[in-house]
């Protein structure tokens, strides 16, 4: 596997970038060296890697590949879709095929990326081949710095939109809301800040913006008076939700609103474009996210991916009292600062050593190729201690040797907005000889898009991926990998796809 990044101030007239390669295998020694921006209309492009040779036309490669050979996407740390699956297959139903997404189950575990010293990315490429003839995985990982300690980050300005309609009655919903908002209110620091709105039929606003700081008590009363009563007018919730993380915008703080949800709206607006029109000017102008926490065995994934998508956020989905303390009581307090906005990747494939090639997922996060370097295009919003990953069935082409693809990933300084870039790259002679000789998290990230494809196998034309195991092979390669990493989120997956293998398909 080689390394190397690529760093320059994109908006300078002229701009210097140091570039470091790392030899392939590990343990390779690392060497430093300068290149140039070079500029292509209103673009910086990187300058190529030594030795990488050029085109009979001089454009190199590296940065013109031919067509086909792109893929770009937006970054996504959504993890409901693979919560949702559990909790189907927990209750003995097989999840609509129509909510797997398989980036959401790859990204849903723990990886082992090298991690950058500042806000930005590190990027790591490597494969390994499968037992289909000339098939590889291919994975991009790329990982933001470890989370602060809390008592170093930003103070932050959090608006929690609640559902209390009277679908939130169930067993699991509402009553998971209070018990982890509780959690959370006890958790977060002095001069942290919440707001509480509530929607059913209508939406209000229950607890403006209020300081920690000797109201903890009243917090706690208007988390503890939620209960349910109508129909879901989702739209005006959300609505009524930014209106209030303005009016009780913080400078200087993280300013973000949670949404804590079923999603099954059926009063109002209804549409996640039209919901979020709404309110386009608080997210544009000020910036503020949106965090959407999914609940209950019948759930909108639909609306609400489109919601977290489209309104700079992401999503989790909680079934239990241990999953909704892992959310509110550890992640969203040490993950309340940002250290990317708009980051998009790009990976290049080189036509002379492959031959096919196809991302894993990430179907609502496609963007347009020459839109990569275009930072008014949508990317997505990246936080500290985050990792994401995308894995490639890649087809290379029979005998070649030399570079088989280049990833960068863009994203904009949370603060300034000022554009960077990092990238790393994949020779086909570092390809591993098996993927179940790879690294243990090389196949964790495999073993879940694997078991991802097979709940989506029957819904539409979709290919299978190459050398896909077989329920049992599945379920035996997870159970020896939670053996080996100790890891209890590989017991739960390795459960799940147990559960999975016993239903009729």
């Amino acid at each position: 596997m080689e390394r190397y990044r690529i760093r320059g101030a994109i908006l300078a007239l002229t701009a210097a970038a140091g570039l470091l390669l790392t030899g392939c295998g590990e343990g390779a020694d690392s060497r430093a060296k300068e290149t140039t921006d070079r500029r292509r209309g209103d673009h910086v492009l990187p300058a190529p890697p030594d030795g990488y040779s050029a085109a009979p036309d001089g454009e190199s490669r590296e940065v013109d590949p031919a067509p086909g050979h792109l893929s770009t996407f937006a970054l996504d740390v959504d993890t409901a879709s693979y919560g949702y699956a559990r909790r189907a297959l927990a209750d003995g139903r097989r999840p609509d095929p129509r909510t797997i997404r398989p980036e959401e189950f790859v990204n849903s575990f723990r990886q082992d990326y090298e991690r950058p010293d500042g806000n930005g990315f590190t990027v790591t490429v490597d494969g390994a081949r499968t037992d289909e003839r000339d098939w590889s995985l291919v994975r991009v990982g790329l990982a933001t710095r470890p989370a602060d300690d809390d008592r170093e980050r930003p103070p932050a300005a959090l608006t929690f939109v609640i559902d209390v309609s009277g679908s939130m009655d169930e067993p699991g919903r509402l009553d998971l809301a209070r018990k982890s908002l509780g959690a959370m209110a006890d958790r977060l620091r002095d001069e942290d800040s919440v707001a509480i709105v509530t929607f059913s039929d209508e939406a209000e606003t229950v607890l403006p913006m209020t300081r920690l700081a000797g109201n903890r008590d009243e917090i706690h009363g208007a988390i503890a008076a939620l209960e349910p009563r109508l129909s879901t007018n989702l739209g005006a919730g959300v609505e009524t939700g930014y209106a209030t993380a303005v009016e009780g915008r913080r400078e200087g703080a993280t300013n973000r609103v949670v949404l804590v949800s079923d999603a099954l709206a059926n009063t109002g607006d209804t549409d996640a474009d039209t919901i979020l029109e709404r309110i386009s000017g608080a997210r544009e102008e000020y910036g503020i996210t949106l965090f959407g926490v999914g609940v209950g065995s019948d759930y909108g994934d639909a609306l609400m991916e489109r919601l977290a998508d489209k309104g700079d956020g992401h999503t989790v989905y909680v079934s239990d009292e241990e999953e909704g303390r892992e959310v509110f009581v550890e992640e969203l307090p040490r993950n309340i600062d940002l250290t990317a906005r708009d980051a998009k990747a790009q990976v290049a494939f080189d036509p002379r050593t492959v031959s096919e090639h196809r991302l894993i997922g990430y179907d609502n996060r496609r963007v347009a190729d020459e839109d990569f370097r275009d930072d008014s295009v949508d990317g997505g919003e990246v936080g500290p201690g985050h990792t994401v990953t995308a894995l490639y069935a890649v087809r290379t082409v029979p005998g070649a040797s030399g570079r088989l693809a280049t990833a960068s990933v863009r994203w904009l300084d949370p603060e300034t907005r000022v554009p960077h870039e990092e990238s790393g790259r994949l020779e086909t002679a570092s390809l591993r000889d098996s993927v179940w000789s790879a690294s243990p998290r090389f196949q964790v990230a495999a073993v879940a898009a694997y078991f991802a494809d097979a709940l989506r196998a029957g819904s539409g034309d979709r290919t299978p991926l190459p050398a896909a195991p077989s329920w049992r092979e599945l379920r035996t390669r997870a159970a020896d990998l939670a053996t080996q990493t100790e890891d209890q989120a590989l017991h739960d997956l390795s459960q799940a796809i147990n559960q999975a293998s016993h239903l009729p398909h």
